[in-house]
């Protein structure tokens, strides 16, 4: 397997390790600065540093083994007792960690050899004499000592700290590419999809057994005709009759078998399928740990740089996030933790004067709620000034004195989220605010999540992420626009309505609809995206409203289809970025879709708008109920049997059209919608098998449902039929009222 650890040269296995050690020493030893003479952080670094010995010494690391050894030693004479740990020994300890992982970096700039020396001197002076100095990092002088006492890092409950969690699981781990994980998701998928189509084969032999059924009613018929008492029988036919019957009888009670059979195969298919599918897709999905491992250690060192006491607490370490969300989440999560220790988090004599500890508490949370990751970062720090705030806003010119005076609270804090806007005139190289929440911001718009602030004065900020638990299925609004589906995810959906065509405004010469007592505008999505208009008489039009005020409309559509969870896959690099679409997916009947990028098609509107180029909506001339009314074609050269169809069709609330031929019945069903064919066989200029050849021949007609009335009930014209494509095959000589009705609605349903 090309992604299996062994394929991997020696020195990418030790990076790997290293990795892994390396966190463990971190966290341990951010967990001895709080308890020095704790016996099993003690333990887990001790084993740590040695695995790391022996690996380095595996690759000819030399370097490595000597700071690893000398760490080995430090720890083993911390429990002995021989070496008691305080702040300034922990951040010796942490550099030789650091200088460890560098030591291992691919990148071409090695540790200079007397950096090295520096670390293993200092080193060796503490665990001989338990006093050392840390050497001065390269390229920076070492950080200001801090009062202050170590901050904590909360772990949770259920997760063991200092990575112990490898070591009693039993479970194994494997690294796998994410393009390996990537194709075996699309192969669950397309799993899932082929199982769907399962059902509609199972449909099909339904009208086969319904035929069978039509077909045995017509020898019964025959039957009886064939044995009306004094009238004389050939006893070959009656033989023949006999036989006939016997045949289909098995013929159905074979059917009847395996269609239970089918059944019970497409239940466990598709229950294989979803299970492959979610497997595949939890192979994605990472413990939220993963992506926040690196944030006590920089919160302790930032927190001592800046002279402040903070304590931080990870909850929800266990949480699953998809792989891919994780990745991106590293940098905003940073900056909003150094925002919150740089302007959030008072100084400790600030605190005590508050009346507050003078630890400060950073909690970063995660977890599902309600179908989607909610991650919160809060602080008990001083909060956010509002009256500064709107100071600086007016400073800025983002908007008058009168108006921010209007502003919520939640609309004050939104204009912290705007590009480039900071609370202070002078940013540092620790955070900006501004650019700090625009990077978080971004990043949480680009996965089609939201962001939240909350804050009360002086006693804390609230960052609130929500965002989807996956990347890979996004929950969509299926519609039709120009005859074709096209998807909206639910995160950027407001509301869907029916809306009356008469209660449609013109403002400025824009269609709009008053919604709530807000004007929003409307566009036809068909027009946006450049497709061929669908007339349409209803008397209501389907709206898709999307965006946010000021920059909201609703979007005309044809109509809704379903809501669902689509499979994402993304479009060829090769096409480059499509106008309005975002990706692709496939429907539960394997049928493509394209999902609409929301934030381009709100774009593209503004720009119709601005030029003037919106279409009216055009107003309905029908009602809709007469709209939804089903449309039937009746083929046939008799007057008679016609207008017997029509009174019985419209009778029943269908709306009939006719056609006196299959030529006639050809070129109106090429040019009108129908929901189902009825003809006769023997016609002029065209007969009925030609005609139900064509429609079966037409990609555009092909699935229409076609029902054949003919004079003509012998097995090989019924056959004939069948063959040249039609659904059902009734004998006029033998129906009644309720036998074509029964038809029809087994076919197309009810009229309404």
């Amino acid at each position: 397997m090309a992604d299996d650890l062994s394929q991997l040269p020696l020195i990418d296995l030790f990076r790997q390790e290293l990795e892994v050690q390396a966190q463990v020493l971190n966290d341990g030893l951010l967990e001895l600065e709080r308890q020095p003479a704790a016996a099993r952080p003690l333990e887990a670094c001790m084993r740590a540093a040695h695995s790391i010995k022996g690996a380095a010494r595996i690759v000819g690391l030399e370097p490595a083994v000597d700071i690893a050894h000398v760490l080995e030693d430090a720890f083993v004479a911390a429990q002995h007792g021989q070496l008691a740990l305080d702040s300034g020994q922990i951040d010796l300890l942490l550099r030789a960690v650091d200088l460890l992982s560098h030591i291992a970096d691919p990148a071409p700039q090695a540790p200079a050899a007397p950096e090295l020396a520096a670390m293993l001197e200092a080193l060796t002076t503490l665990t001989a004499t338990g006093q050392a100095a840390p050497p001065p990092a390269a390229g920076k002088p070492p950080p200001a000592p801090a009062p202050a006492p170590a901050p904590i890092v909360e772990p949770e409950a259920d997760a063991p700290p200092g990575g112990d969690a490898d070591t009693t699981s039993g479970d194994r781990s494997l690294r796998v590419s994410a393009e390996t994980l990537d194709r075996l998701l699309g192969l669950a998928s397309e799993a899932m999809v082929s199982s769907l189509s399962l059902k509609p084969f199972a449909d099909a032999l339904l009208r086969v057994k319904r035929l069978q059924y039509a077909a045995g009613q017509a020898l019964e018929v025959l039957h009886e005709a064939a044995t009306v008492p004094g009238r004389q029988v050939d006893e070959h036919q009656a033989t023949a009759l006999t036989d006939a019957r016997t045949l289909l009888a098995e013929c159905q009670r074979l059917l009847s078998e395996r269609l239970g059979e089918l059944d019970r195969f497409d239940r466990h298919s598709g229950n294989l399928a979803r299970s492959l599918y979610d497997e595949a897709l939890a192979c994605r999905m990472r413990p939220f740990a993963d992506g926040v491992s690196a944030y006590p250690r920089l919160v302790r060192d930032l927190g001592r740089s800046l002279g402040k006491q903070v304590r931080l607490q990870l909850l929800g370490q266990q949480t699953r996030v998809d792989r891919n969300i994780l990745s991106q989440l590293d940098a905003p999560l940073g900056h909003l933790l150094r925002n919150a220790l740089d302007h959030g988090i008072e100084a400790p004599a600030v605190r005590l004067q508050a009346g507050k500890p003078a630890e400060g508490t950073l909690t970063l949370e995660a977890r599902h709620s309600a179908g989607v990751l909610l991650i919160q970062l809060s602080d008990d720090g001083a909060g956010i000034d509002l009256d500064a705030l709107r100071a600086q806003i007016l400073r800025r010119g983002l908007a008058s004195a009168a108006t921010i005076e209007l502003l919520s609270t939640t609309e004050l804090l939104d204009f912290l989220l705007l590009p480039g806007f900071s609370m202070r005139d002078v940013v540092t190289d620790i955070s900006g605010r501004g650019v700090g929440l625009d990077v978080v911001h971004t990043m949480v718009k680009s996965v089609r999540g939201t962001l939240r602030i909350t804050s009360e004065q002086g006693k804390g900020t609230r960052f609130t992420l929500q965002l989807p638990l996956t990347l890979s299925t996004v929950r969509s609004l299926l519609v039709d626009i120009g005859g074709e589906p096209y998807a909206f995810p639910l995160a950027h959906v407001e509301r869907t309505l029916s809306w009356p065509r008469t209660q449609i405004e013109q403002l400025e010469g824009q269609p709009c609809l008053n919604l709530d007592g807000v004007r929003i505008g409307l566009a036809d999505a068909a027009q946006i995206l450049q497709l061929p208009a669908v007339e349409s008489s209803a008397d209501e039009v389907a709206v898709v409203v999307i965006g946010e005020p000021p920059q909201q409309y609703g979007l005309v559509v044809d109509r809704f289809l379903s809501e669902g969870m689509l499979v994402v896959h993304p479009l060829d690099a090769r096409l480059g970025k499509i106008p309005d679409i975002a990706a692709g997916a496939l429907m539960d009947d394997g049928s493509p879709v394209l999902v609409v990028d929301v934030k381009d098609l709100l774009r593209s509107i503004e720009k119709r708008v601005a030029a003037g180029q919106l279409d009216a909506i055009r107003p309905g001339q029908a009602s809709a109920a007469q709209a939804r009314r089903k449309r039937v074609l009746v083929v046939d050269d008799s007057l008679t049997v016609r207008e017997l169809q029509r009174k019985l069709l419209t009778g029943n609330g269908y709306e009939v059209a006719i056609a006196v031929d299959g030529m006639d019945g050809w070129n109106a069903i090429r040019t009108e919608p129908f929901d189902l064919l009825i003809t006769d066989i023997d016609m002029p200029r065209m007969d009925g098998i030609e005609l139900v050849g064509l429609v079966r021949q037409s990609a555009a007609l092909k699935s229409l449902p076609v029902m054949i009335l003919s004079y003509k009930d012998r097995e090989e014209d019924r056959m004939r039929g069948l063959d040249a494509g039609a659904d059902y095959y009734l004998a006029k000589g033998s129906f009644h009222d309720n036998t074509l009705l029964d038809a029809v609605r087994d076919l197309i349903g009810a009229a309404q």
